[in-house]
């Protein structure tokens, strides 16, 4: 249901209600089924693999391989795409390392999109394009990696590189905009945790209104492009901040 399966649960063990509410969204051509089959199969397909949970890389690689069967792929952030397709080579971390703005604003239209159907589901959405920007910002620039890969931590690492405005009155000012967003991304991954898809809703998840929902991605959508803009600034004049 989180995913937009539509219709009540079918009868049956777990194995037989998953195989044919799948079916029914494939049959269903108000519904786009690679979508929902995307969003059922995210939480698991973006977990990393240790060596503590094995399990993990093999029931990976056992869907990878059923998609890729049936020419299929899977990308980050509940992707299925057609093989081959040209957006399916390329993830969400290709988009921002190239400074590709538009299939950046594509995936917050993406969440845009479930607000009103679900928004605790475009909470969630919101919240992992923030971490994926930071990580990958991370990653391009050879920070350390914080131990705890949470959003707060991700955005902490990445805020202290990125640098204020050299002009002493402007720094003041753009300081306290900064610290304005340290508490969209405190409010949103805690909004993640206790209200969105990524970790369970249970039977009665606190109630959000769309418009709250709406504040939070959209407030998303101007911290990464803000942090994009600042690293593609930097990457053009081959400086860092």
């Amino acid at each position: 249901m989180e995913s937009g399966a539509p219709g009540d649960v079918p009868v049956g063990n777990c194995e037989t209600k998953c195989s044919l509410w799948l079916k029914r969204c494939n049959e269903d051509p108000s519904v786009d089924g690679l979508a929902v089959l995307g969003q059922v199969i995210q939480k698991f397909m973006d977990q990393e693999p240790n060596n503590l949970s094995p399990a993990i890389a093999d029931g990976q690689k056992r869907i990878r391989d059923s998609l890729a069967k049936n020419q299929l792929t899977y990308q980050v952030n509940g992707y299925v795409w057609l093989a081959g397709s040209s957006l399916a080579a390329k993830t969400l971390a290709d988009f921002l390392r190239a400074g590709d703005f538009a299939s950046v604003e594509a995936e917050f239209e993406r969440a845009i999109g479930q607000l009103e159907r679900d928004p605790h589901a475009a909470i969630t959405a919101a919240c992992s394009i923030i971490e994926a920007t930071c990580k990958t910002y991370i990653e391009t620039f050879a920070l350390e990696m914080p131990a705890n890969q949470t959003v707060t931590p991700l955005w902490r690492t990445v805020q202290s590189h990125l640098g204020l405005n050299l002009n002493p009155t402007l720094r003041d000012d753009q300081k306290r905009i900064i610290q304005g967003l340290a508490s969209i991304v405190d409010g949103i991954g805690a909004y993640r945790t206790h209200i969105g898809s990524a970790h369970g809703r249970g039977v009665s998840p606190p109630s959000l209104e769309v418009s709250e929902a709406r504040l939070a991605v959209n407030a998303s959508h101007s911290l990464v492009i803000f942090i994009m803009e600042r690293w593609h600034i930097a990457q053009t004049a081959n400086t860092s901040f």
